[in-house]
């Protein structure tokens, strides 16, 4: 059953189904993996997600959990390209589907399409 409300944990499962997929594709794995390794229950990837889901919580809900910069690791990642950029939007677009009601879903793809958009520019991609 699709969730028709936003909860942390329901982020935190959407997180954890989202970078799951992430690590089975060929185009957007080989930049989390030679970052935070390819285990995600790994001393690098347990606080990534914790990070991410605060992150996301804090665009849905309002928390004040997330302390970071989200576009500032994205500048040391050698070789980003458009085409990651469109898959991990993909990804995240399924996942969103598998996780969420349609109209909870499309405000998660809206902002993530804009979050990527400003990435992408910003980075020169």
């Amino acid at each position: 059953m699709l969730n028709s409300e936003v909860t942390k944990e329901n982020l935190n499962k959407m997180v954890l189904l989202f970078y799951s997929k992430v690590l089975k594709d060929s185009v957007v794995a080989p930049f989390f993996i030679e970052k935070l390794g390819d285990d995600m229950k790994n001393e690098k990837w347990r606080p990534h997600l914790e990070l991410l889901t605060n992150f996301w919580a804090s665009i849905a809900l309002g928390d004040s959990a997330y302390r970071g910069s989200p576009f500032a690791p994205h500048l040391d990642i050698k070789g980003i390209s458009r085409e990651a950029f469109q898959g991990w939007l993909r990804l995240f677009y399924e996942t969103q589907d598998s996780i969420y009601v349609p109209e909870i879903a499309d405000f998660f793809k809206n902002r993530s399409t804009l979050i990527a958009g400003n990435f992408m520019r910003n980075l020169g991609v």
